[in-house]
């Protein structure tokens, strides 16, 4: 990674890799495709160590606020040292069509790790979730994240408090909506607002797609 924060992600050559770790270039693309599979390792580095940081708060509340607050800290904290890294790349990462967008298929298991801690978010707290529901909200709570992400890369804030915030209140605004969602009139905003996302959103097809296949 530190290549990738020194240089950017545009002119870190593979070259530059092998180097660095001191291999031919010819093992590091035996290792690696090329280098947004690093991008991707490092992702699947992040959410395997979220899903182990939120154990403690998702085992010790019960309240969906708390829950999701806990959830969002702990990515905050996880990706920290990390922050400069994230600005160097966002301009790749934002284009739907890269391998990096965290919508894309390249993607996915990262984005299906971090929807299944929203999954468990819902499942294990208090909240009265309608079971026609209960797969379209984490995906939602996840997008809602990925809006905390692109404004934690530009947050120039002391430790980053201006994030910690918008967690706080997303997560409060989050329980509202899902409170909100009991009501059967209003289910159908809820999946208008989830179908906008898919349609426009090619990683979010996908998802949905994979999570509608029967299980063997």
């Amino acid at each position: 990674m530190t290549l990738f924060q020194e240089r950017g992600y545009d002119k870190t050559t593979m070259r530059a890799i092998a180097k660095e770790t001191g291999v031919s270039v010819g093992n590091a693309y035996y290792y690696f495709a090329g280098k947004e599979h690093l991008i991707q390792g490092f992702y699947d580095r992040i959410a395997a160590e979220h899903q182990v940081a939120v154990r403690d708060v998702l085992e010790r509340e019960s309240g969906l606020e708390a829950r999701l607050a806990g959830v969002l800290h702990a990515w905050l904290d996880i990706a920290e040292p990390y922050h400069e890294f994230a600005a160097q790349f966002f301009k790749n990462a934002a284009d739907p069509e890269s391998p990096l967008s965290p919508f894309s298929p390249e993607s996915e298991h990262a984005r299906e790790a971090a929807i299944d801690v929203h999954r468990e978010v819902l499942a294990g707290s208090k909240a009265k979730v309608p079971a026609e529901l209960a797969d379209v909200l984490p995906e939602l709570m996840w997008l809602s994240q990925m809006g905390l992400v692109l404004y934690w890369i530009f947050d120039r804030s002391p430790d980053r408090e201006r994030s910690r915030r918008l967690a706080d209140r997303g997560a409060r605004l989050t329980t509202r909506g899902v409170a909100l969602a009991r009501f059967r009139v209003l289910r159908p905003l809820v999946h208008e607002v989830h179908e906008l996302f898919t349609d426009f959103l090619p990683g979010m097809a996908q998802t949905v797609t994979a999570r509608k296949k029967p299980t063997k």
